[in-house]
């Protein structure tokens, strides 16, 4: 997945910046492991932790892999790694691989050279190892799930569906100010809105002095990311991969027409082939 300076900035304080669960509204346990597996369907093709998948799917990104797609050129793999070498006291299976996944962090290389093997690693780790699930949670948590429910927060997000979808569209597009991240998304989606926005979802944001109803921003914000998904503005997801992956927004703009606003034990979204699929807790 993408990274940014934003998202690096909550790396050290990932334990003390995750957001404190609210049962009385969206932000619940339960709406957590339900956002997770719904970005799951789209990342995997089904709700599991695929913490042993790693492949190069010629993205531009090198190798992607684990269970929010921890890419070799994106320096989130990297991060990965060393929160394993953290867990197992620095000498384990990686080890050999530190410098080159390091020298791609850096430099956003697509390269897999001096990786022979990395794939079969990761595999095998994924499959076998706690310690090595442990630490792509962390990861998960610290760089895209904590990022995405702070500018949740920020905003004055209520509802889970909201919220479940600043941390998908921060898993693909990075949670950033760029054009393309969540961050700048959101300004976008403030951006617009120059009046009061009614609605009767029961939660109403302050946006540019305006009180917008939370479904009208969500719907609004659904837009955005579609437009952008279709013209990426940076130069580095202009491949077109990013059009196939409109299936995205479609499943959460069918729980929104099914006002599936807050989620305490299940809800109903699209799977990637636009097929109604139950997702519980």
């Amino acid at each position: 997945m993408k990274i940014t300076a934003f998202t690096l900035g909550f790396l050290a304080a990932a334990a003390s910046a995750a957001p404190a669960a609210d049962t009385a509204s969206g932000n619940n346990a339960c709406a957590k492991t339900l956002a997770l597996k719904i970005t799951n369907i789209y990342e995997n093709g089904d709700t599991n932790f695929h913490y042993d998948y790693c492949e190069n799917i010629k993205d531009g990104r090198g190798f992607t892999s684990g269970i929010s797609g921890f890419c070799t050129g994106t320096a989130d793999a990297w991060e990965v790694v060393q929160q394993y070498h953290k867990l197992t006291g620095g000498k384990d299976s990686f080890s050999k691989y530190d410098g080159v996944l390091k020298k791609y962090a850096q430099s956003g290389s697509d390269s897999t050279s001096g990786l022979d093997g990395y794939c079969s690693v990761w595999s095998k780790l994924g499959k076998s190892d706690a310690k090595f699930r442990n630490a792509q949670d962390a990861i998960r948590d610290s760089m895209y799930y904590n990022p995405s429910q702070k500018l949740a927060d920020q905003l004055g997000l209520k509802l889970s569906i909201s919220r479940a979808q600043l941390y998908d569209c921060g898993t693909q597009h990075g949670t950033g100010s760029d054009a393309d991240g969540l961050a700048g998304l959101i300004k976008t989606t403030n951006a617009s809105f120059k009046a009061d926005a009614k609605g009767s979802s029961g939660s109403t944001l302050k946006i540019n002095g305006h009180n917008v109803d939370e479904v009208a921003w969500l719907t609004k914000f659904l837009q955005v990311r579609t437009n952008d998904l279709l013209h990426p503005k940076e130069k580095e997801n202009a491949s077109g991969a990013w059009k196939e992956t409109l299936y995205r927004v479609k499943s959460y703009q069918y729980a929104l027409s099914k006002k599936q606003y807050n989620w305490t034990k299940s809800v109903q979204v699209l799977d990637n082939d636009g097929k109604p699929v139950t997702v519980s807790c």
